[in-house]
């Protein structure tokens, strides 16, 4: 479970919800899009619908951007690599949780057990920045052994 094999599958599937994520955010800026042009001109000067479905297709589109941008991201990992200090890329391995540092996709389950993907930003990612199997962090008052890196 805890071979390079594994870190590229569970890279693969971070990538798969990445470019769903995408996929949803175009879809509904597309709708939004769609709702503005059926509904045409505004009625009156107090009806505001169209210009809140174009500013939501606006925040769609944003969202959608930085969605992209991780999942460039995601795509510059390199899982043969040796990861031997925490950074970008690393897979750790804590006594109470797993940590894969790519991207804020967050909590995610795969074949069974939770994984924490987590940009390199987030502050627990900040505290055990280059450290190495067997360093122990203090995060929020809790030690913590690093017991694997891949």
């Amino acid at each position: 479970m805890t071979d390079l094999s594994f870190k590229q599958e569970l890279l693969a599937f971070c990538i798969q919800l990445k470019v769903a994520n995408v996929e949803n955010l175009k879809a509904a800026m597309n709708d939004a899009q769609q709702s503005a042009i059926d509904y045409g001109s505004p009625k009156d000067r107090y009806d505001s619908f169209r210009t809140q479905m174009l500013a939501k297709r606006d925040m769609f589109a944003q969202q959608m951007q930085v969605a992209k941008a991780e999942l460039q991201l995601l795509h510059k990992i390199d899982t043969e690599k040796p990861i031997n200090k925490v950074g970008f890329g690393a897979l750790v391995f804590l006594p109470d949780q797993v940590v894969f540092i790519a991207s804020g996709l967050g909590k995610v389950e795969f074949k069974g057990r939770i994984y924490y993907v987590v940009s390199l930003q987030v502050p627990l990612s900040q505290a055990m920045k280059d450290m190495k199997k067997g360093d122990v962090i203090d995060f929020r008052g809790k030690k913590m052994e690093i017991l694997d890196l891949y």
